[in-house]
């Protein structure tokens, strides 16, 4: 088990490695036509793994989606704390977003990286902000779900999802039978998400070795290498944000606890989020910190936990936020504020369908960058640190769901 958890992080970062040393090393000759053989099949195993990645996105993310609302409409005794769960979750993730597509816009971490032609993408046509309204709004209700699908119409699919979840719940023992092959339907896709992980050291190296390629290698590798550290720069400073101010103001004022004290009984918990980037993993702990070393009573742990793991995801949230924007700057685009709501809508709903899983992060943020229209080619350098900002943003996570349970528990009715 250790050795599965130390491994893959350690081959993605030799793969990150190796692809810089081959595109900053050929560069200058990656469009000889002697090299041609190397370079495609280097192009290759990025344009496959990339590939995989979008396949997968949308099933995965619709059916967790759909699974995790028909769960929670089952039971009328667990209504109410149900609801204060839901909101408490949805809340914590959108402000998360916001802070993370402010730091971005106030850093600027993509400016002038631009791409390997040197020039900027070219902008699209200018719309008015009634027509972006309009468009963004009927653009929830697709009439034709495969059109959706295929025209990467990501917001209307998640509407249908969790439409379709609510209808699931409402249905109760008559829906069981789909419900448990939509259940097993989801595990085999999250079980495919993990096998295609770990083709990621392989499509790493091949998504940066070509995007260092292309732009020449040298100083332009230099001027990669630089934006990705103010990259993760703004990455860490959001989650620092949201973890150090947001959350124990809303452990302070809403739950009515000592931030101090309550982050000391779970020192433990996130040390070993931090340690193995699975909040999944982690949740044992996390209940011992949450019940044993805080008083939060066991019967709303029980609850807010484990589905915390699955469908509270703030720093996921946050950090494909700040990496879409970044990426849109590393293009020479700049996003208007109906695409940075898409952005914030399309983050919260991604990241409470993401798995409790390592880096289910990279499915869910091909979503948002789909969502807006950028290419998702332009993920391949942040990849090659995803492993380290993972591990960040999944002790964030854990924080998020442990300061819920306090807060739930503080406002629940009855004995725990």
């Amino acid at each position: 088990m250790k050795f599965r958890t130390w491994m893959l992080p350690a081959a993605m970062a030799a793969g990150g490695v190796a692809g810089v040393a081959l595109g900053a090393g050929l560069g200058h000759r990656w469009t000889d036509p002697a090299l041609e053989p190397l370079v495609l099949s280097v192009r290759l195993c990025g344009n496959v793994f990339l590939a995989l990645l979008k396949a997968l996105t949308i099933p995965l993310i619709a059916l967790s989606i759909a699974m995790a609302v028909q769960e929670l409409g089952r039971g009328r005794d667990v209504a109410a704390l149900t609801i204060r769960t839901v909101l408490y979750f949805v809340a914590t993730t959108f402000v998360a977003v916001v802070t993370g597509l402010v730091l971005v816009q106030l850093i600027h971490p993509g400016t002038a990286a631009l791409t390997s032609s040197g020039a900027p993408v070219a902008l699209p046509e200018p719309r008015s902000a009634w027509q972006a309204i309009f468009d963004l709004v009927s653009g929830m209700f697709p009439s034709n779900l495969f059109n959706a699908a295929v025209e990467n119409n990501v917001l209307g699919l998640l509407v249908f999802s969790l439409i379709f979840g609510i209808a699931l719940s409402k249905l109760g023992e008559r829906a069981k039978p789909l419900v448990q092959a939509l259940s097993i339907a989801n595990e085999v896709l999250f079980l495919t998400v993990k096998w295609v992980v770990h083709l990621a050291p392989i499509g790493i190296l091949g998504l940066v070795a070509d995007r260092l390629g292309r732009a020449g290698g040298g100083a332009a590798t230099w001027t990669e290498v630089q934006h990705l550290g103010w990259y993760s720069a703004t990455v860490v400073a959001g989650l620092a944000f949201h973890a150090c101010i947001t959350l124990p103001l809303v452990l302070r004022f809403f739950a009515r606890r000592n931030p101090f004290q309550y982050a000391r009984g779970m020192l433990e918990a996130l040390i070993t989020a931090f340690g193995t980037a699975s909040s999944a993993a982690t949740l044992g702990v996390t209940v011992n910190g949450v019940v044993e070393k805080n008083g939060v009573s066991r019967r709303s742990a029980d609850f807010v936990l484990p589905l915390g793991t699955t469908i509270n995801m703030n720093g996921t949230a946050l950090y494909e936020a700040v990496a879409v924007v970044f990426i849109a700057q590393t293009l020479g685009l700049e996003l208007t504020g109906v695409q940075l709501a898409i952005v914030a809508i399309t983050a919260t709903l991604a990241a409470i369908g993401a798995a409790a899983i390592p880096e289910a992060g990279l499915v869910t943020m091909v979503l948002v960058l789909t969502a807006v229209d950028l290419p998702t080619e332009s993920i391949g350098l942040l990849l090659a640190i995803d492993w380290i900002l993972d591990r960040f943003r999944t002790a964030v996570n854990v924080w998020g769901d442990s300061v819920g349970a306090a807060v739930v528990d503080a406002h629940r009715p009855g004995p725990g």
